[in-house]
């Protein structure tokens, strides 16, 4: 049985700013940086890179870590800590467009039956997955 995965995540993030830029870091998920050139770049980049990481971290099943306490987080007098949030659904409803190879004979027969390629294949994934889970 799966669980419901919350639809939002908020995590502190580091801001560290040098002469180049702001460089982004999150404490509790080490591996999720980015950057930006000015604040507002940096928080779109902070909150894109925050939205993949943990969509990536869901689809492979791992448990994501509570956010740390505000205060246990130390910075040097070049970094903040900004709260960053995650709106998840987007992420999840995303598509991609994949090209694939099938018989032509097969194709026409589903064209002419009507079928929606598309989601009989993501029917067909998802059932397959949620089998080797």
């Amino acid at each position: 049985m799966r669980t419901k995965k919350p639809d939002h995540y908020i995590f502190p993030a580091i801001f560290n700013y040098a002469d180049d830029g702001i460089s982004i870091s999150f404490p509790d998920l080490p591996g999720c940086l980015s950057c930006g050139d000015d604040q507002k770049e940096a928080m779109y980049m902070a909150q894109d890179v925050l939205a993949g990481f943990l969509s990536l971290m869901e689809d492979e099943g791992e448990s994501i870590p509570e956010p740390s306490d505000l205060r246990s987080i130390h910075t040097d007098p070049n970094e903040a800590v900004v709260l960053v949030d995650a709106w998840m659904v987007p992420m999840r409803e995303k598509t991609v467009r994949k090209n694939l190879t099938i018989p032509a004979g097969l194709a026409w027969r589903g064209e002419k039956a009507g079928i929606n390629f598309s989601q009989l294949l993501t029917d067909a994934l998802d059932k397959a997955l949620s089998k080797t889970v």
